[in-house]
Formats: C-alpha cells, sequence, structure tokens
C-alpha cells in the first residue's frame, strides 16, 4: 500500500505492506483522511505519547471501508461496511482501528466530511460535556475557536443549551466568521480589551466553561475571564505549555481547572468517550447539523503540501486528504 512514513529526511511517500488487524482491531481502507495538528510534530520525527520517530506513518482520524476484522470485533462491524473514525497511521491505503472508535458513516455524508469530524467530535464532546459541564442556559468560550475543532466546541456548545457561546481568534477574517458556528460573541485575545469585553457580555460574571486550547500567555487573563466556581478545560497548548499562573486569582474564583489529553488514556476510556459523544451528538450528526467546513482537499500523494498548508494557519475549518 502506500503510505506517508517518517524518515530522517522527512516524511516519504513509500510502498509498505498493509497492516493486519489483531484482537478487537479493524482494517479500513481509507477513502478520506482528516488532518490534525498534533499531526505536524509526528511528521517531523517527534514524539506525540508513544506514537512518532522513524518508521512511523502519521494520522489519526479517517473514513472508509471495513476490509477485515481480528478477533473480539462484534458482530455488527463486517466487511463493507463505511465507517469513520479515531484511525492509527491514517496517512495511508489502509489502516487500523481499535472498534470502539468507529462510527458508520451517514447516508449521505461525503468520504471527505466522515473523515473531518471524528476527532472533533470525541475531543469536544469530552471537553464541553463531560468534563465541560454546559448545560442549558450556561456560557462557554472556546479559546482557538476558529479550528476544527474549535468550531466543533462552539456548535456542541450551542447544541448543549449554552446560553452564550464566546469564541477566541487573532484572525479578523476568521474572528468575523465564528458566528456562523454559534458564537454571540468573537474577541482578538490579542487586544488587552478582551477580557473585559467577556465579562460584560455575562453580567460581569465571566464564564461558566472555558474550553482552552491556547494556555501560554493567556492562562491568567483566561482566569479573570472564567466564573467565580467556573471551569477551565486545558485541551491544547499552542500559546505554549509553560507561563505564568495566577494561583491567588485561581484560588479566590475557585475554578476547577482539568487538563485533558487522549495520549495518556486506556483503549477503555477512550471506548467510553466515544460511546458518550455518539449518545449525545449522532441525531445531529446524521441530521447534519454538525458539520465542519472543508478549508481545502489534497491527494494522498500531496501530503507534503497539506501539512505546508496547515502549519501557515490559515485555514478555517478541517484540512483534508483524499486516497484515490
Amino acid at each position: 500500500m502506500k503510505a506517508a512514513v517518517v524518515t530522517t529526511e522527512g516524511l516519504v511517500l513509500r510502498d509498505v505492506p498493509p497492516p493486519v488487524p489483531g484482537p478487537e482491531q479493524v482494517l479500513v481502507r481509507l477513502r478520506a483522511i482528516g488532518l490534525n495538528r498534533a499531526d505536524l510534530g509526528v511528521a517531523s520525527g517527534h514524539m506525540h505519547g508513544a506514537v512518532g520517530g522513524p518508521g512511523t506513518i502519521p494520522g489519526m482520524e479517517g473514513a472508509g471501508e471495513v476490509v477485515a476484522v481480528g478477533p473480539g470485533v462484534p458482530d455488527h462491524i463486517r466487511p463493507g461496511l463505511a465507517v469513520m473514525g479515531g484511525i492509527s497511521g491514517a496517512y495511508a491505503e489502509y489502516g487500523l482501528a481499535d472498534w470502539g472508535r468507529l462510527n458508520p458513516v451517514p447516508q449521505g455524508l461525503s468520504w471527505e466530511v466522515a473523515a473531518s469530524l471524528p476527532v472533533a467530535l470525541q475531543t469536544m464532546h469530552d471537553a464541553v460535556v463531560t468534563h465541560g459541564q454546559v448545560r442549558p442556559g450556561s456560557s462557554l468560550m472556546i479559546q482557538g475557536a476558529s479550528s476544527g475543532v474549535g468550531l466543533m466546541g462552539m456548535m456542541i456548545g450551542r447544541l448543549m443549551g449554552a446560553g452564550l457561546v464566546v469564541g477566541s481568534s487573532t484572525n479578523p477574517e476568521r474572528r468575523a466568521r465564528l458566528h456562523e458556528f454559534g458564537a454571540g460573541l468573537a474577541v482578538d485575545t490579542s487586544d488587552p480589551a478582551w477580557v473585559e469585553q467577556v465579562l460584560a457580555a455575562t453580567g460581569g460574571r465571566g464564564v461558566d466553561t472555558v474550553v482552552d486550547q491556547i494556555s501560554g500567555k493567556l492562562m491568567s487573563q483566561t482566569l479573570a475571564a472564567t466564573a467565580i466556581l467556573g471551569r477551565i478545560v486545558n485541551v491544547g497548548r499552542l500559546g505554549g505549555f509553560k507561563a505564568e499562573f495566577d494561583f491567588d486569582l485561581h484560588a479566590q474564583r475557585r475554578i476547577t481547572y482539568v487538563g485533558v489529553t487522549f495520549r495518556t488514556r486506556s483503549q477503555e476510556e477512550v471506548r467510553e468517550i466515544v460511546r458518550r459523544m455518539r449518545a449525545d451528538l449522532w441525531p445531529a450528526v446524521e441530521a447534519g447539523t454538525l458539520r465542519l467546513p472543508i478549508d481545502r482537499v489534497f491527494g494522498l500523494d500531496e501530503v507534503t503540501e497539506a501539512l505546508a498548508h496547515m502549519r501557515a494557519n490559515r485555514h478555517l475549518g478541517k484540512i483534508v486528504m483524499v486516497v484515490g
């Protein structure tokens, strides 16, 4: 099969043997692949949890048809079924998935759209609903809202009944579009007045929940924009891994600060995350309510260009590769 492989010279498209499904694994013939920011580090030779280094095939989500199943896979997952989900080594013609990370592709959904959804759906349901505890009438802020995952977070917040959704983006063109995905207020976090804008929109309280994809130097400002007894869910650290943290403000506002990552979760934990997501969100996925804009589509043989487009950080929504 064709696959993009990490080498000491960079990412190279090679012919490699297709993987063989082990116990509880599913072999998927990929038709489309969703790109994620974590792929940039893996493609550059860095580790992402236990994944990375020379010989690695990057990629963590996609859509395609089931080709074969290993022992212990439930009977409802069989060859020929169209599936979407978390797929290891997805920058290839074939990839392996734990059966519990797969969902059927709803009727009428294109491969490209199906491949764009799994990571965003499971990440943001876990952050917004499970850990963020967004409920009808509560307020939600997504830090770094113009990414595919960020847009999905705002839409999930609205679907779960949030009264106010705030999205942040430092790019004026992308910030202007956040209202299309549920933002009642869009702020520019490079503007020193952004905290005051959030406080004004919430009657001085601050938001009940922040899903933070930025962290870094914005951390203490984010604390100031969060309500007393609010919650901050740390999903990403695009603004830096280390920065000043106002411990006294954190204590005064009695904020619950939660860190999440899929890298240290067990297979059973991830399956439960997918199960919860499907229970709450799948009717909206099937109805087309939860869709992400596809910024650009590349072929697998254009993987270098696709990653460069992501690295430039000018896209809104998802970047997808298709497999011929």
